[in-house]
């Protein structure tokens, strides 16, 4: 992709050239890599722990070296799939390509996880992967140590791009057309592959120079602007469904002005929380579980979708159906009308918001903040009746004990659910994708990219399971971070889907797996060397504000059965 400013490129000077003349000796492929993420800006790098240095090793020879010589910060997990989801949220929270050095083979295959929830999640992960050398490539099979016979085909249909090197000149320009597409929106995952000969050869070219890979952001076109905006402007029920695309644009600024200038009720998706003010007159918040909020985005006129795909959880498990016009704003053109029939523009947020603004007629309706009032009390009515209090007060403590300006990160857990409906503001989560084990080394990941905040991370006991490997890389780094594990004794979500589905029993626990054996919590992460202590809802908000008002990693373990709100997806319609 050519863009105007790579024709302003200043000529190297005279020393520049002496430099680029005589480079310096001992250098090698890694060299190459290390010098092109340092030339596009790369600060920090994850990947997995493989050798006592904490530095990848036998998988990417030649990379330990040139990352030990750098100045870039390289955090190593001891799982391949946590180091993806570290390097999923420094790419959420930061907004930055994060490189994941990865090795060939197996464990390359682990990380598919996590590769996965970065690309539902539009997060930047950049994987640089090692491979067997290159005279074993092309489908034989040789008998290398990691060897598969095609390794990119596992992972070509789940991240954006793939580049293949293979030769050590090729290095720079794979690696930057694959930061340029991770950051291209849709932000998403990229994968970069090279040879481990490749990486280990010596190497006389120039030393790799500062790199500019900004792509271009697309730009809405000017006919369906118009269209969007004349809609809108005539709407006697306009409505506005907010998605992660809004975040990831920072363009809340102007969804709040085009809703207040429309007079719009706006709901946040579960991925979108933070887009809409939380208690502004306008919002429905993000209770897009429940069948009053969906009925009443049916009634709209014109409904606009900025930044989702209405896919499962952002339009109560596809039971949404508009019966007005909706224009739908997306910057992955396979998303747009892939579950409903819209004007689909195909554009960043940020910019067709701002499009959008300059271009509607202002609005006046004092009817729709008190119809957002009605709806919100409905709901509220609904959860009541159903007896979930302790479940609320759980999450009331955590809201209350989590500072401000901290970031949070979510397992799969009854707690998420919760949080998803009800949690006031910004909160990251797997639920693109739905794995497991994401909490908390996401959170590590965050914390590596702002260590002056704590940061949450919140799982259940199983969940948990997936991660405990990571209290020694949080202990290791000193990281601020505070697990909160709710430990449910393993009765939580899959003990009442199964007694909800078959009328389980206890026996039938035991039977389907449901029971599970696991860890003292407090006694596995002291063993680590991390802080711990048990807790009680009564005691929640206090024990977890003292975690994370103290320096380094923490654990507080809530011992709890947290039950779900009854789901309205599968009440008959009339």
């Amino acid at each position: 992709m050519m863009h105007d400013h790579d024709h302003d490129i200043p000529p190297f000077t005279p020393e520049q050239t002496a430099a680029a003349l005589n480079p310096p000796p001992g250098r090698t492929g890694g060299d190459l890599v290390v010098e092109t993420l340092y030339g596009l800006g790369a600060t920090t790098v994850f990947g997995p722990v493989t050798t006592t240095s904490g530095l990848p090793g036998q998988h990417a020879p030649g990379l330990s070296d040139a990352l030990r010589r750098s100045s870039l910060q390289y955090v190593g997990l001891r799982v391949e799939s946590n180091a993806g989801f570290a390097a999923d949220a420094y790419g959420r929270v930061t907004g930055e390509v994060a490189p994941l050095l990865l090795p060939a083979g197996p464990g390359a295959l682990t990380a598919l996880p996590a590769l996965a929830e970065a690309a539902a999640a539009s997060a930047p992960v950049l994987a640089i992967a090692g491979q067997i050398p290159a005279a074993g490539l092309g489908g034989g099979r040789h008998g290398y140590l990691h060897e598969l016979r095609d390794q990119q085909a596992s992972f070509r249909d789940i991240v954006k791009s793939v580049h293949v090197v293979g030769a050590a000149s090729q290095i720079p320009s794979a690696i930057a057309a694959a930061w340029e597409s991770a950051l291209t929106a849709p932000h998403g995952p990229v994968w970069v592959e090279i040879p481990q000969d490749v990486l280990r050869a010596g190497t006389s070219l120039p030393l790799v120079t500062a790199m500019d890979a900004t792509p271009r952001e697309p730009l809405p076109r000017p006919e369906l602007t118009a269209v969007a905006a004349h809609a809108l402007s005539h709407a006697e029920r306009p409505m506005i469904i907010a998605g992660g695309g809004v975040v990831r644009a920072d363009a809340s600024g102007k969804l709040k002005a085009l809703a207040e200038k429309l007079d719009a009720p706006v709901v946040t998706t579960f991925g979108g929380k933070g887009a809409f003010p939380w208690e502004h007159p306008l919002s429905l918040q993000s209770w897009l579980a429940d069948r009053h909020t969906t009925d009443f985005l049916e009634d709209a006129d014109v409904l606009l979708v900025v930044g989702s795909g209405l896919g499962e959880l952002s339009s109560n498990h596809h039971t949404l159906r508009p019966r007005g016009r909706v224009i739908q704003i997306e910057a992955d053109p396979g998303k747009l009308e892939a579950n409903h029939p819209a004007l689909g523009i195909h554009a960043d947020a940020r910019a067709a918001l701002a499009a959008l603004l300059e271009s509607v007629e202002p609005r006046h309706d004092p009817a729709a903040a008190a119809a957002v009032r009605t709806v919100l009390a409905k709901v509220r009515e609904r959860i009541a009746a159903q007896d979930r209090t302790l479940e609320q007060r759980v999450l009331a403590a955590v809201r209350e004990a989590l500072p401000a300006t901290s970031a949070s990160f979510w397992d799969m857990t009854a707690l998420t659910y919760w949080a998803w409906s009800a949690w006031p503001g910004p909160m990251h989560s797997a639920q693109g994708a739905g794995g497991p084990g994401y909490g908390f080394p996401a959170a590590l990941g965050a914390a590596a990219a702002d260590r002056t905040r704590p940061v949450l991370a919140v799982s259940g006991d199983g969940g948990a399971m997936y991660s405990t490997a990571e209290l020694a890389t949080a202990r290791q780094y000193g990281l601020p971070v505070t697990w909160l594990i709710v430990d449910d004794d393993g009765r939580g979500i899959p003990r009442e889907g199964a007694t909800e589905a078959f009328g389980a029993t206890e026996a039938f626990g035991e039977a389907a797996g449901t029971e599970r054996a696991r860890p003292d919590f407090v006694a596995l992460a002291e063993s680590f060397g991390v802080p711990a202590v048990r807790t009680a809802p009564e005691s929640l908000r206090e024990d977890l504000a003292k975690a994370l008002a103290a320096p380094g990693p923490s654990v507080v373990v809530l011992p709890a059965v947290l039950r779900m709100f009854a789901p309205t997806h599968l009440s008959t319609r009339p």
